[in-house]
């Protein structure tokens, strides 16, 4: 089994990425590392699909429930903890298996990242202080002059990427755009790539509909509403700007009805699968599997050669 290749399952949302790895888990010796920027959040299960206790039993799964909504997980927090589980999990002698849909996880995993220096807090206390007298908006003009591009990716209303980027640039005199041009080293086990999704647009988006539908008869109302009520989080920090949990806050804020919250949520999941599939089309070695195959399970334990 450590001989093995390191399985990937990627796919657009409501695809079935989640039950394609459990079913192969069932079949072989196998742990579960989630590829998903929105299940490392506690408390957020509903709105993200999270696999729950009966579909885990038995099958261990990591990267799942790991930090609180206030705080952040980058593709390097990603990388250096899926390494280490992989490694583990080989040692185990049993098959890895990444599944999700966050690509820019996966591409970060199998090209490697950028070297970016470490925190300095005399550096992130200046820049604080700054934001302190004219604002993050302030801020953010700054790294808009002196790097448009990663500007325009960070919200105005996100200091932690803010501060980061700018951090960056004090302390190296370069960009982050700049030095994100540099990887740094590809992952050092053999894989096999697959992507599964529909054949047809529409039938992804009745899934997505579908799910949306059923989040809501689960109570995804009253789990926003218990992360609405903490007090300490907003809508700019990256859990609660997670697809469905935005389009609910807002609600929830009175910003508009039931009605509108759900076709923006709807939407917005179709947006988000669009960008995954953009990811995907343009991979390299990937095998392409589509939703209800019957045959889906089979070619991808064929492809282990056990």
């Amino acid at each position: 089994m450590k001989d093995l290749p390191v399985v990937f399952i990627m796919g657009p949302t409501a695809s079935g990425k989640t039950s394609l790895a459990i079913e192969l888990a069932k079949i072989v010796p196998a742990e579960i590392i989630s590829v998903d920027s929105a299940l490392v959040y506690r408390g957020m299960d509903i709105g993200t699909a999270k696999p729950d206790a009966k579909e885990q039993q038995g099958i261990p799964h990591h990267l799942i429930d790991i930090i609180d909504p206030i705080e952040s997980y980058s593709a390097a927090d990603f990388r250096n903890d899926a390494l280490a589980l992989i490694k583990a999990i080989k040692q185990r002698n049993k098959l890895v298996i990444l599944a999700g849909g966050t690509m820019m996880y996966f591409k970060a995993l199998l090209e490697g990242i950028s070297p970016l220096p470490e925190a300095d807090e005399s550096v992130r206390a200046q820049l604080e202080d700054e934001a302190s007298r004219i604002g993050w908006s302030g801020l953010h003009k700054q790294l808009a002059e002196i790097d448009p591009v990663a500007a325009n990716r960070i919200h105005e209303n996100d200091p932690q990427r803010i501060n980061r980027a700018l951090e960056v640039y004090r302390i190296t005199g370069k960009t982050m755009t700049e030095l994100t041009e540099t990887k740094g080293d590809a992952l050092p086990y053999p894989s096999v790539q697959f992507a599964i999704a529909p054949t047809q647009r529409d039938v992804l988006h009745k899934r997505i509909e579908q799910r949306f539908s059923q989040m809501i008869e689960l109570g995804f109302e009253h789990e926003v509403r218990a992360l609405y009520n903490r007090g300490d989080l907003h809508k700019d920090l990256p859990s609660i700007r997670c697809v469905g949990y935005r389009q609910m806050w807002d609600y929830l804020s009175g910003h508009y009805d039931h009605e509108e919250m759900v076709f923006r949520g709807v939407v917005a999941t179709r947006q988000l699968a669009k960008r995954q599939l953009t990811w995907l089309r343009s991979w390299q070695d990937l095998t392409w599997l589509h939703t209800g195959d019957k045959q889906n399970l089979q070619r991808v334990y064929s492809s282990l050669s056990c």
